[in-house]
């Protein structure tokens, strides 16, 4: 008996603190060009709000838009969601551009707030043009319609709006987007957008469910330390900065073997660099010409151009990394700042290692007689042209003979030497 009563009154205590409990709703923010890290960002949020049973996950966008293939993983993601996800392009004078659109209509609800646009969702192709003209453009963009076209049908909204979107690359204010049927609702912020949902229905993976989020607690969740270093990566300056290392380390490694740590932070360098330029638009011609500069500041070592190829290193170099990353998007073109650093340092490293080149050129054999030939020294025997005798030059006692006179003590100087004697004359 006691311990049906106990049962009775721990279930009681479990109901009364499970109706209490407020429900949660997950927000994350995207303020910045849509890359891989991006796509892991928005997925791992996906998976948490779905462990945790969150009511919805909030995405506040605001972006210029970024690469189709992570756009699409994002898209995929949301569509495949347990919960529903809600897309808020805010705050004020913040938009959903390109990349920005698939995202925003791929939602269960999409929300703008007041000085927000949307639209300008036309791909760009790998080299940063977008040549509608070309047969690889026409391919890209009819995929890129038919791809936004099913997440229109999907989710409900304007699909003719959608279309002309990539097409004709149209855009629309907040007002227009939710007069257009490309958006649910308006609101400033994120408590009347929690209200405005409040009752609605949205159909997940997993079946229709009835939102209850008027009385939520909202949990800001941020990149995990593993997000923040891949999103680091993919920014085009830091890409630049890492190849230059590489060059650098590699280079230095080569010249002045066995110095172990230039080495090794240039090609880990290198291969960082090579793991952010292949999610960028990366132009060919650009990477052709920077490694042209590098050959032409290696061969000013050996070459005598009076400084010919190393003007033309320089100017090789700064046309290659302006070619290098060839986009219409701010956020995947390497800084001017940059790029002038960047061409500055490389120009006095190699300039330094031509002058160390060219130093070692001139000077003497550090081994051998040569090296004999012009040091000085102590007489610690007398030495005259009959009599040989020893001399301690560059720490070492060597036999020594001389055409004149020498007492012991004095200093002498090596003007040849012959096998083991060394011949010597006064200072």
């Amino acid at each position: 008996m006691k311990g049906l009563i106990k049962s009775i009154i721990f279930f009681f205590f479990a109901v009364l603190i499970t109706a209490n409990a407020k429900s949660r709703v997950l927000l994350i923010k995207v303020e910045s060009g849509i890359g891989p890290a991006t796509a892991s960002f928005i997925k791992s949020s996906i998976e948490k709000a779905e462990e945790t049973r969150a009511e919805a996950l909030i995405i506040q966008l605001n972006t210029p838009g970024g690469l189709l293939d992570a756009t699409r993983d994002i898209v995929k993601d949301i569509l495949g969601s347990k919960v529903p996800i809600i897309v808020y392009v805010a705050p004020g004078g913040a938009r959903a551009g390109s990349a920005g659109v698939f995202i925003t209509l791929s939602a269960n609800f999409a929300i703008m707030a007041q000085g927000t646009n949307i639209g300008a969702a036309h791909p760009v192709d790998a080299g940063g043009g977008s040549d509608t003209t070309s047969v690889m453009s026409d391919k890209i963009t009819n995929d890129a319609c038919a791809f936004i076209r099913s997440i229109a049908q999907k989710r409900h909204r304007n699909e003719a709006w959608a279309e002309r979107s990539v097409r004709e690359s149209i855009s629309a204010t907040e007002n227009e987007a939710l007069k257009e049927g490309v958006i649910d609702y308006i609101c400033p912020n994120v408590d009347s957008l929690l209200r405005a949902v409040d009752g609605d229905m949205a159909t997940t993976s997993s079946g229709t469910v009835t939102l209850r989020t008027a009385s939520v607690v909202v949990e800001e969740q941020e990149m995990n330390w593993k997000e923040e270093f891949f999103s680091i990566l993919t920014n085009p300056n830091i890409a630049y900065i890492l190849l230059l290392i590489g060059i650098y380390g590699i280079f230095f490694e080569l010249y002045n073997p066995g110095s172990i740590v230039p080495g090794v932070a240039g090609g880990i360098s290198l291969i960082l660099a090579g793991y952010s330029l292949q999610f960028l638009p990366i132009n060919y011609a650009g990477v052709s010409l920077i490694f042209l500069a590098v050959i032409m500041f290696l061969l000013e070592i050996k070459v005598p151009s009076y400084g010919i190829l190393t003007i033309g290193g320089v100017v090789s170099f700064l046309l290659g990394s302006l070619m290098l990353i060839d986009s219409p998007f701010e956020f995947l073109q390497i800084s001017m700042s940059s790029i002038i650093t960047g061409t500055v340092l490389t120009a006095l490293f190699f300039i330094f290692i031509v002058a160390l080149g060219l130093k070692a050129q001139k000077r003497r054999r550090a081994l051998g007689q040569e090296a004999m030939i012009g040091q000085k020294g102590v007489a610690i025997s007398d030495i005259s042209a009959n009599v040989k005798g020893n001399v301690k030059v560059m720490g070492e006692i060597w036999k020594a003979a001389s055409d004149e006179t020498i007492g012991k003590g004095d200093e002498v100087v090596v003007s040849d030497v012959d096998s083991l004697l060394l011949k010597v004359k006064k200072v």
